[in-house]
């Protein structure tokens, strides 16, 4: 498979390359800053130099002509104002969207936020975050030209992944090192019986590979 993700600097994206890359799938990542592409080439990911900000959608289109599939992984990051939540973490999940349909790429993945909600009240910036995650998902479930699957990590965290998830459509609140999260994404890429689901995802007790096929196709 060629698979390009979008936020591929990102500490889930540069986990889910070298696992890709590791399968001997095609790995292309899309990055703000050229000093960004030694750490995707490490992965064995083809690093792409392109603003998903002031990008165009026949520009990232053509960055996803001919893949299998597309991953959106970027994100404003913390420390970032409520006007990058608003041009990351929804405008540019909507140009991806947008450019994956125009480029005739199906499989999309999404990876959101336990939480994520249009209607998410409050004024902090987390809660405008919540909002923006939720309004791009929200964008993406009314795309038919999409076979689109959203995950919502609960609480990152850095320690060694498990390999052992929970993988439900509600699992409750709960912490999920990065390592486990990027290894459900690699399944969920490769498994297109998960389309039109929306999965929360915490640390659990099912094996990786056992948690995504008992909910592919549900």
């Amino acid at each position: 498979m060629r698979i390009v993700i979008a936020g591929g600097h990102g500490q889930i994206a540069l986990r889910l390359e070298r696992l890709l890359a590791a399968r001997e799938d095609e790995v292309a990542g899309i990055i703000r800053k050229a000093e960004q592409a030694d750490d995707l080439r490490q992965a064995g990911a083809e690093p792409v130099v392109l603003d998903l900000e002031s990008a165009s959608v026949d520009e990232v289109a053509e960055r996803l002509r001919g893949a299998d599939a597309a991953v959106f992984a970027a994100g404003a990051g913390p420390g970032s104002g409520a006007t990058r939540k608003d041009t990351v973490d929804k405008a540019a999940a909507v140009l991806f969207a947008d450019a994956a349909v125009q480029a005739g790429v199906r499989r999309f993945v999404v990876v959101s936020s336990m939480g994520a909600d249009p209607r998410h009240q409050g004024d902090e910036i987390f809660d405008v975050y919540l909002r923006a995650k939720g309004e791009a998902d929200a964008y993406v479930r009314g795309l038919d030209a999409l076979d689109w699957t959203i995950l919502r990590p609960g609480q990152l965290t850095d320690d060694a992944g498990t390999g052992l998830v929970r993988l439900e459509a509600r699992t409750g609140r709960g912490p999920i090192p990065r390592d486990d999260v990027a290894a459900v994404l690699a399944e969920l890429v490769d498994t297109p019986a998960t389309a039109g689901l929306t999965l929360e995802l915490i640390s659990g007790p099912a094996p990786v590979s056992v948690a995504v096929k008992s909910v592919a196709g549900n």
